[in-house]
């Protein structure tokens, strides 16, 4: 069985990825590596606002303007 890592991209999404292979363009290693089921449980328990990042920041910038 092959390690896999847990990897992010830029608007804090998070994927698996192979252990060791190059990432695609536009992620990055989170720093969590293991099996593919401990990956998605360590994903599970980490990524518990599913909304991209920029959507999450207008929203708290609509909200600043109307709060």
């Amino acid at each position: 069985m092959s390690a896999t890592q847990v990897v992010m991209n830029d608007e804090d999404q998070y994927s698996i990825w192979p252990a060791g292979s190059p990432l695609p363009a536009g992620w990055r290693a989170e720093g969590f590596t293991g099996s593919r089921e401990d990956c998605l449980a360590h994903i599970d328990a980490a990524w518990t606002d599913m909304r991209p990042r920029s959507v999450r920041e207008a929203m708290e910038r609509a909200g600043g303007r109307n709060g």
